[in-house]
This record gives C-alpha cells, structure tokens and sequence, in this order.
C-alpha cells in the first residue's frame, strides 16, 4: 500500500479522519456479538407504518408487557389448596 499524501485530489476525507488501520483487528467484536446477541429487530413493513418512530415501539411493547404481567396473575390461585365443598 503506497502511503497517502494529505489531501490527495479526490479524497473527500477530512485530515482528523485520516487514522492509520494498519493495527486493526478484522471481526474484533463478533464473538461479542455472536455470545450476547444484537439489539437490532427487523420490523414488518405493514407494521413499520403504524409506528412512526423508536419511543412509540416502545410503548408499544411495553404495555403488551405489562397486559401479560397483569393478565398473568389473574389466573394463579391464591392459597394453592382446594375448595371443600358440601354435599347437597
């Protein structure tokens, strides 16, 4: 590789982004990646349009959380014993 000289005609990049990659690691985060997981979810189209931005997803998703937090705990019993009942 043949070494830049500063504002070479054509090269658009500013002089303070002009870092020297000759130490870099290739892949260096994706075993990170691969143990932990991304964050990045892929949404519908259909569904894109309904929700215009990050903070509405969001919301979104948590009221669904809590609907099933709250729905969740109306069908546990609360003592876990059985009814005696009477005979007739």
């Amino acid at each position: 590789m043949k070494p830049k000289t500063p504002n070479e005609p054509g090269d658009d990049l500013r002089p303070e982004y002009d870092f020297d990659f000759s130490k870099a690691k290739r892949g260096r985060y994706a075993h990170r990646l691969k143990v932990e997981g991304s964050n990045l979810v892929l949404v519908d189209p259909e569904l894109a349009k309904s929700f215009p931005d990050s903070a509405s997803v969001n919301a979104a998703l948590r009221s669904v959380v809590e609907f099933a937090k709250l729905s969740a705990g109306l069908t546990r019993r609360s003592s876990g014993r059985a009814v005696k009942r009477r005979a007739p």
